[in-house]
C-alpha cells in the first residue's frame, strides 16, 4: 500500500486490519456517507440517509474482506469488491424514474450512490487522504455546484417545456405566439401518457433568438408570460 499521509500521521494501526483500524474505517464510512445521505434526504430525494450509509458501509466491509483474503490466502483477485461495485451500479440504475413528462428523476442521486460505493471501497482499502479529498470534492459538487448549474441552465439559449393545451387545435396558435416572441420551436413531441386525459400534451424544445430575451429574461420569466395564454392548461420547464 502506498504511504498515505494520514496513515503516517495516525500510525501503523490505521494501515492494518486491526480492531482499531477496522473501527476507524467503519466510522469513516458511516460518518461521511451520512453527510451525503443527509444532503440528499434534505432535498427529498428517494435515496436518503440509510441508503447511502448502507451502500458505503457495505463497500468498505467488502474491501476489508478482500484485503483479509489477500493477506491470509495470497489471493490478489478483488472479486467481491468488483462485484459490489457492479451491484451498486445496478441498484443506482434501477432507482431512476421516467416520468410521464419525459423527465428522468433521480439521475444525480443514482450517480451519487455509485460514487459513495467507490468511496466506501477506498475507505476499506485504507486510502484515507484520497477518501477525504474526494469526499470534499463530492460534497461541493452536490451542494455548491447545484446553484451554479441552475443559474447556467436558466441562462441557456435552449430549453425544453412540458406543454398541456386545452385542445390540439391550439397548437398552431401556440407556435404563432412563440414566433412572435422571437423564439424558435426546435422540436415538438406528443406525449402519449396523456392520450385519454382530454388534454393535448407535448414536449417542446425551444431556442431563444431575440437578443433582448437572451440578455434580460430567464426561462421562468418567458414561461410565465406563456402561462397567461388562455388556451394553455399547464406549462413548465423540463429539467
Amino acid at each position: 500500500m502506498m504511504n498515505d499521509p494520514l496513515v503516517l500521521l495516525l500510525g501503523t494501526w490505521a494501515d492494518d486490519l486491526t480492531p482499531a483500524g477496522i473501527l476507524l474505517r467503519i466510522g469513516l464510512a458511516v460518518g461521511l456517507s451520512g453527510i451525503i445521505g443527509w444532503e440528499r434526504a434534505r432535498k427529498r430525494h428517494s435515496a436518503g440517509l440509510r441508503t447511502f450509509i448502507l451502500i458505503t458501509l457495505g463497500a468498505a466491509v467488502v474491501m476489508m474482506l478482500d484485503l483479509g483474503l489477500e493477506q491470509n490466502h495470497q489471493e490478489h483477485m478483488f472479486i467481491m469488491s468488483a462485484a459490489v461495485l457492479v451491484s451498486i451500479a445496478l441498484i443506482s440504475a434501477n432507482s431512476l424514474v421516467f416520468t410521464s413528462r419525459n423527465q428522468i428523476r433521480g439521475l444525480t442521486t443514482a450517480v451519487a450512490m455509485w460514487a459513495c460505493g467507490v468511496i466506501g471501497l477506498a475507505i476499506g482499502a485504507g486510502y484515507y487522504t484520497i477518501v477525504l479529498v474526494s469526499f470534499t470534492a463530492f460534497l461541493v459538487v452536490l451542494s455548491v455546484l447545484n446553484s451554479a448549474e441552475v443559474w447556467l441552465k436558466n441562462r441557456s439559449n435552449y430549453f425544453e417545456i412540458h406543454l398541456e393545451l386545452k385542445d390540439s387545435h391550439y397548437l398552431q396558435d401556440f407556435i404563432t405566439t412563440i414566433r412572435k416572441l422571437e423564439l424558435k420551436v426546435d422540436d415538438i413531441e406528443a406525449n402519449p401518457a396523456y392520450l385519454n386525459s382530454g388534454l393535448s400534451v407535448y414536449s417542446v424544445a425551444i431556442s431563444i433568438r431575440s437578443e433582448e430575451l437572451k440578455k434580460y429574461k430567464t426561462h421562468e420569466e418567458i414561461i410565465e408570460a406563456l402561462r397567461s395564454l388562455e388556451y394553455i392548461y399547464h406549462i413548465e420547464e423540463i429539467n
